[in-house]
């Protein structure tokens, strides 16, 4: 669930992205799964489903390192668009629950985050891999 203001509008990255609709200071907190809201399957929960579901729910949603858990926002975290230098992550040493603002973001800023830190499909989805 994002945790600050978003807007989806059209995004200098790719498509359309998420943009900070006030001002983020760095370290402030903009998302955090919440139980409910978000959604969070283990891998028989969706492994199931038609191909074209599946294809769309790891299109918007994400496949965590570690656990394989298929994770679907409830809200437009889906819109947030891969960086190699992202604006949000997860500072080192900090708990992966929590994402933040990694400096700070301007109103109307795209916020960016790095797929290949939590993502097992970001090769997949960017087409790459290791962040290039």
């Amino acid at each position: 669930m994002m945790l600050v203001r978003t807007r989806v509008a059209p995004s200098a990255i790719e498509g359309l992205g998420l943009m900070a609709v006030e001002p983020v200071a760095r370290g402030t907190p903009i998302y955090r799964l919440v139980a409910g809201f978000d959604r969070d399957l283990a891998p028989a929960e969706w492994a199931h489903w038609p191909e074209a579901a599946r294809a769309h729910a790891r299109h918007y949603g994400w496949v965590r390192r570690g656990d394989q858990h298929l994770v679907l926002s409830g809200d437009h975290a889906c819109f947030m668009n891969h960086a190699a230098d992202p604006n949000t992550g997860v500072p080192p040493g900090a708990a992966p629950e929590v994402t933040v603002a990694l400096r700070d973001i301007a109103a109307g800023e795209e916020l960016t985050c790095d797929y290949f830190a939590f993502d097992l499909d970001a090769e997949r989805k960017l087409g790459r891999k290791g962040g290039e």
